[in-house]
């Protein structure tokens, strides 16, 4: 499946560690259509060599991602600049999964002319999911903030959504990333030392 092209890699050993390589891993010629697909990528796809090469790899691309990964690909490929870029790309079993895909210019025969673009893509759903999570979660903590607070006027404890009354420190601290230290500030001050000398 993958033999035709194996072949123009340059030694034996380099062709074992591509193809065994644990990520998914590609190349495009100089006129920015992919001519190589290691087995990782074409396991992951669940796509044949000839399915993917040229633009054909494009078609696994989530269409909510599709123009602005393209828009990165041909940009840096015009400017010779290495780039990397997150989108969705359909796995095998028809799912769609968060790559990160980080692609370089390289350069060869003896003049050392520019001769292509290679890559190299993980699959980072879980990290993704996790760090979107604990970003709406941190934006549920802060629009809690935001909406008006019952705060008892004498004790400024704070009515919580289940109707219980916290401490103010407490409350905040559970819905934010805010920790707190305790001090006199120096009107306090000046009265406790009043009351003290009065008493």
């Amino acid at each position: 499946m993958i033999g035709p092209m194996v072949a123009h890699l340059s030694s034996p050993e380099y062709r074992t560690l591509v193809e065994q390589a644990p990520i998914m891993i590609w190349r495009a010629n100089t006129t920015t259509e992919c001519d190589y697909f290691n087995e990782r990528w074409l396991l992951f796809t669940g796509r044949t060599l000839d399915q993917e090469l040229g633009n054909g790899w494009a078609e696994g691309v989530h269409p909510d991602d599709f123009n602005q990964c393209l828009q990165t690909y041909l940009s840096s490929f015009g400017r010779r600049d290495a780039f990397e870029m997150y989108y969705r790309l359909k796995r095998a079993d028809g799912a769609y999964r968060w790559i990160f895909d980080r692609g370089v210019p390289f350069y060869g025969g003896e003049d050392g002319a520019f001769s292509g673009y290679i890559g190299s893509c993980i699959d980072v759903t879980e990290r993704f999911e996790a760090q979107r999570e604990a970003d709406e979660a941190r934006e549920r903590e802060l629009a809690d903030l935001r909406g008006l607070l019952r705060i008892c006027s004498t004790c400024k404890k704070i009515r919580n959504t289940v109707g219980n009354w916290e401490q103010l420190e407490a409350y905040i601290a559970t819905h934010s990333q805010t920790d707190f230290t305790h001090g006199l500030c120096p009107d306090c001050a000046r009265t406790m030392v009043l009351e003290r000398a009065a008493g």
